[in-house]
């Protein structure tokens, strides 16, 4: 995909990932980037840098909020050329996580992805094109030790990339699954990345030039990590040796959980 004069949503654009992502698009001249969050005043300071954006304030995890962003983005604009779903949260914890806590994980992380679908395929469909990127993690494709939430909410986004790609790839439309490791960001921020930040926590720009470069070629799986491909290829290859990888790893964090407590939420 060609950035240039496109109609882009970023939702989690006022910290992380999203706000990278944002300033490296704003480079390639697309028409309009819309810039979403719940952080007002993270947003606003954005516009105030990059020309050409708008600030939508929403709540990823209420389907009318999402449904309006679409909506209005598309009376303004005519269309939705790219929809980058990047809002997700993190919660530490495993089955005695709070229900409340795991609903909001997977609002945020899995079913905002299915409301901007729902509300975005329609036009899509007419016009016979259109291009989802989903934040899905390298824990969609791995695991998360220490989150069940959020390894469960990451293996969902991934999955539901790779069905919008197979379900609707013959009609015009595209996916693909960005799934980093450790990225600089709110969410790790005063941490070394934890069990995530094994091979090193890249900065968010250095992401974001990777979605660009994915992008272009219109990849489904977007590993600012390459090593990720390898782990990935190593758990499907042998199931088995790979769980007893992982069970070894997870013995040393366990070590290390007490340090790492956090449970605070953050947008990618």
């Amino acid at each position: 995909m060609d950035l240039q004069g496109k109609i882009i949503v970023v939702t989690g654009a006022a910290n992380g990932i999203g706000k990278a992502m944002a300033r490296r698009f704003h480079q390639d001249k697309p028409e309009k980037i819309i810039l979403v969050d719940v952080d007002k005043k993270g947003l606003q300071a954005l516009a105030e840098e990059l020309s050409d954006t708008t600030v939508f304030v929403c709540d990823m995890a209420c389907e009318d909020d999402v449904a309006r962003l679409i909506r209005e983005t598309e009376a303004a604009h005519g269309r939705i050329d790219l929809y980058c779903g990047n809002a997700g949260i993190f919660r530490m914890g495993g089955v005695e996580t709070a229900n409340e806590d795991f609903q909001k994980v997977w609002d945020i992380n899995v079913q905002s992805h299915i409301y901007a679908a729902r509300a975005a395929l329609p036009k899509m469909l007419e016009r016979g094109q259109g291009y989802f990127l989903i934040t899905a993690s390298a824990a969609g494709m791995l695991t998360q030790l220490g989150s069940l939430s959020y390894s469960m909410s990451k293996h969902a986004a991934l999955s539901f990339a790779e069905w919008l790609a197979v379900s609707h790839g013959h009609q015009g439309i595209k996916a693909s699954a960005l799934c980093p490791q450790a990225v600089e960001s709110n969410m790790t921020a005063g941490t070394d990345g934890s069990v995530a930040g094994i091979d090193g926590m890249l900065p968010a720009a250095d992401v974001a030039e990777c979605v660009v470069a994915g992008l272009a070629a219109e990849q489904f799986m977007i590993l600012p990590h390459p090593v990720v491909k390898k782990y990935f290829q190593n758990k499907a290859n042998d199931y088995e040796r790979w769980i007893g990888g992982m069970k070894k790893l997870q013995e040393q964090f366990s070590q290390l959980a007490p340090e790492n407590t956090d449970t605070g939420a953050d947008v990618l």
